[in-house]
């Protein structure tokens, strides 16, 4: 689960595993595989710095988002 802030400034809990994928037009807006639509103001890349982190903090993040190679 990640912490986000819809434009109202509301917050927003979402199950990162749902997420289809993220689009910037101009404001984010975040597509799930249920077909519901969330738009917040957290960058895209930020969205996807919180998806690493929880990954990260539950063990997982390897399997899904090998790390890159230089």
């Amino acid at each position: 689960m990640i912490r986000l802030t819809r434009l109202n400034r509301a917050p927003l809990v979402l199950n990162s595993d749902l997420i289809e994928h993220v689009e910037n037009t101009p404001d984010t807006v975040i597509c799930m595989t249920t077909g519901q639509k969330f738009v917040v103001l957290e960058t895209p890349d930020a969205v996807i710095e919180k998806i690493l982190d929880f990954r990260r903090s539950i063990g997982c993040a390897w399997r899904t988002f090998p790390a890159e190679s230089k």
